[in-house]
C-alpha cells in the first residue's frame, strides 16, 4: 500500500503537471494434476510525472519514491516537455481546466485470510474434480489475484486515492474424444475485490464445477459447426468481447486519428437501432460496474460515454489531449498500467444496452443456427473487422438446443454484424478477469446482455 501522499510535492511544480505514485501487486499459484508448478508474487512500486508545456508532453519515472527521486522526476519532465515542445511541429491545444478529488478503496471488510488457506481452498477444488469427474487426461487450477494502489495530484488540483484489487479462479479441465484428441473447457471464477470478497468454502463452487464438467462431456461427443453466415445468439461474453474488441478500440481517439473506420460513421447508423453501446465510468443499471473509475490517471472527472446510440455513432473516447484536437469534452478515458507508463486512451467498463427480449426467447426465434457462449481469444483490426475463437456453444435446431459444438471461430466486420442484431437480451452480466493490450495491459470491464445477429462461422 502506498502510504506517502504525493500532495505536498504540488509546490514543486512550476506549470501544468501531474504526479502519480503507484504500488501494483500479483500473486498467482497454478495447481496441474495435483502439482503446483507455481506460486510467485511480484510488487512494483514507483512515481511518475507527466509536464505539458507550450504544447508538448514531457514524462519521466522512477522506482523510488523518496522526497529526493521525486523532486528530481519532476524536474526532468519539465524540461522534456521544454524540450519536445521547441522540436514538435503539431502541438496540442488549450487543455481543459478540470478540478475534483475521490477517494475509491476496495480493500476487504473480511478478515483476511492467509496463503496457506488460499493453498488450501485450491488443493480441495482439485480434490474434488479428482474425485468426481471421471475420465479427465488433464486438470489446472490457477490462482491469479492482482491489485492497483495509485495516488494522483495535479497542479489542477485534481486528486484521487483508488485500490482496486481482483481475484480469479481459473479452472480448465480435459478429456479425450474417441479418436485420442483432447477436448478442452474451462471457467473462471472471482472477479473484482481481494480473496475474502470472492471466496468462502470450496463447496460453494462445487454446483458450477458440476456444470463446467457436464459441458465438457457434451463438447466430447458434440459436432462441429458448418461453416457460413448464420443466425446466432452470442452470450454476454462473446457480446461483450466483439463490442470492446471490435468497437470500441476503433472508437478510442487516437485510433479515430490514425484512420479507423470510425471516423466515417460519426452521427451516422453503424448498427442496428437496437444498439447502444457505452464505455461505462463506474456505474452501470444503478450497480458498480467491475473496474469502477470516479477519475482518471489525468485527474479528469471520469463520465460515461456513449459510443452509440440506437444505431447512430455518438461520440469516441478521449484523453485532454484527443479532446483538445476534437474540441470536445474529457471524460476520463486516460489511463495508464504502471507507474513508469504515461496514460493512454483506454477503454473502462464497455457493453451494449440491455434490450428487452428473454434470453430464451431468443433461442426460441432461432431456426437454424449456434448458442455461442466462451471465446478463447479474439483479435480485431482498425476496420473493425475480427476474428473470435469460441471454445463453448450448442447448435439450436428449430427453436431449441442440440448438441454441442467443438472449438470454432466467428469473423466478421463488427459494424455490419451489429447491424444486423434483431433481439438484445434483458439481462447484464460482466466479467473482469482479463487484460486489454494496447502498448500496455490494463484491467477493462467486459459484458452486457446476449445478442442475436448474424456472423460467419467456421467449420471443421
Amino acid at each position: 500500500m502506498i502510504k506517502n501522499s504525493v500532495r505536498h510535492f504540488k509546490n514543486f511544480f512550476t506549470g501544468y503537471n501531474e504526479l502519480r505514485a503507484q504500488t501494483y501487486t500479483k500473486h498467482s499459484m497454478v495447481l496441474v494434476d495435483g502439482n503446483l508448478i507455481r506460486n510467485n508474487k511480484e510488487t512494483t512500486t514507483g512515481i511518475s510525472s507527466r509536464a505539458f508545456n507550450s504544447g508538448a508532453w514531457g514524462f519521466a519515472s522512477a522506482p523510488n519514491m523518496s522526497e529526493e527521486s521525486v523532486r528530481r522526476v519532476i524536474k526532468q519532465a519539465e524540461h522534456n516537455a521544454q524540450f519536445l515542445s521547441s522540436k514538435k511541429t503539431r502541438k496540442v491545444g488549450e487543455l481543459e481546466h478540470i478540478s475534483a478529488e475521490n477517494i475509491l478503496d476496495l480493500s476487504t471488510g473480511n478478515k483476511k485470510v492467509q496463503d496457506k488457506e488460499k493453498m488450501e481452498f485450491i488443493k480441495e477444488l482439485d480434490n474434488y474434480i479428482l474425485e468426481k469427474c471421471e475420465g479427465l487426461v488433464n486438470r489446472t487450477l490457477s490462482y491469479v489475484s492482482y491489485a492497483t494502489n495509485k495516488e494522483l495530484i495535479n497542479s489542477e488540483e485534481s486528486s484521487y486515492y483508488t485500490y482496486i484489487p481482483i481475484t480469479i479462479i481459473f479452472v480448465d479441465l480435459v478429456m479425450e474424444d474417441k479418436e485420442g484428441m483432447p477436448i478442452s473447457l474451462y471457467e473462471i471464477f472471482g472477479g473484482t475485490g481481494e480473496y475474502e470478497d470472492n471466496f468462502g468454502s470450496p463447496e460453494e463452487l462445487y454446483k458450477k464445477i458440476d456444470e463446467l464438467y457436464n459441458c465438457l462431456k457434451d463438447k466430447v461427443e458434440g459436432v462441429y459447426a458448418k461453416s457460413g453466415v448464420k443466425d446466432v445468439i452470442l452470450d454476454s461474453s462473446l457480446a461483450g468481447i466483439l463490442a470492446h474488441e471490435a468497437i470500441g478500440h476503433t472508437t478510442e481517439a487516437d485510433g479515430v486519428m490514425g484512420g479507423s473506420i470510425a471516423r466515417d460513421y460519426l452521427g451516422r447508423q453503424c448498427a442496428s437501432e437496437l444498439v447502444t453501446l457505452v464505455d461505462f465510468a463506474h456505474t452501470a443499471q444503478g450497480k458498480q460496474c467491475p473496474i469502477p473509475l470516479y477519475i482518471d490517471d489525468e485527474g479528469t472527472v471520469a463520465e460515461d460515454v456513449t459510443i452509440i446510440e440506437k444505431g447512430i455513432l455518438k461520440g469516441y473516447m478521449h484523453n485532454k489531449e484527443s479532446a483538445a484536437y476534437f474540441g470536445v469534452k474529457p471524460k476520463g478515458n486516460g489511463r495508464a498500467f504502471q507507474f513508469n507508463d504515461e496514460p493512454l486512451i483506454r477503454m473502462r467498463n464497455t457493453a451494449i444496452i440491455p434490450g428487452n427480449s428473454r434470453l430464451q426467447d431468443m433461442i426460441s426465434s432461432v431456426e437454424d443456427g449456434y448458442y455461442l457462449m466462451t471465446s478463447s481469444n479474439g483479435q480485431a483490426d482498425s476496420t473493425s473487422e475480427f476474428m473470435f475463437g469460441v471454445v463453448k456453444g450448442y447448435e439450436i435446431k428449430n427453436g431449441k438446443l442440440g448438441k454441442a459444438i467443438r472449438d470454432t471461430t466467428i469473423a466478421g466486420v463488427a459494424f455490419d454484424v451489429l447491424k444486423s442484431v434483431t433481439m438484445i437480451s434483458d439481462d447484464m452480466s460482466w466479467e473482469s478477469a482479463g487484460f486489454c493490450g494496447k502498448k500496455q495491459p490494463i484491467s477493462v470491464g467486459m459484458g452486457g446482455p446476449a445478442i442475436k445477429c448474424k456472423v460467419n462461422i467456421g467449420g471443421k
